[in-house]
């Protein structure tokens, strides 16, 4: 098509939940996403640990020799509440930080079930990080 541009997606940004759910079929389906990822040379930024659907897709992504970026507040990182990132690990003050980078920092955005960022994406200061 005349006039249209093309922008090649290097990183997304996978929101998913550090739970793995009461269904095997989201968990498969996370895998398989890390796995796509992976074969299609696409880096993953996402909220970090190696819990549930993130930690699953996570892994998927790092297998395949791409770049995982996690990014989670230092409150998370006590304890090792929700494991070691399988990649590079950014941590951050506040959930909404969090938000801003792993927004900042992607080219594309998916979200997975098990996810609590739906209503704070709504936010209009957050939003124009989407356009």
């Amino acid at each position: 098509m005349k006039g249209v541009s093309v922008r090649k997606i290097k990183k997304i940004c996978v929101f998913c939940g550090a739970n793995s759910g009461k269904d095997v079929a989201f968990v498969n389906a996370a895998f398989h996403l890390g796995e796509v990822l992976g074969k299609r040379k696409i880096d993953l930024v996402y909220g970090g640990g190696k819990l549930g659907l993130m930690g699953c897709m996570s892994t998927a992504v790092a297998q395949h020799e791409r770049q995982v970026l996690g990014i989670i507040p230092s409150a998370f990182t006590v304890n090792n509440l929700v494991g070691e990132t399988c990649g590079k690990e950014i941590k951050v003050a506040t959930m909404q930080e969090r938000l801003v980078m792993m927004m900042e920092l992607s080219d594309a955005f998916i979200a997975l079930p098990g996810i609590h960022y739906t209503e704070s994406t709504k936010d209009p200061d957050l939003c124009h990080y989407c356009r």
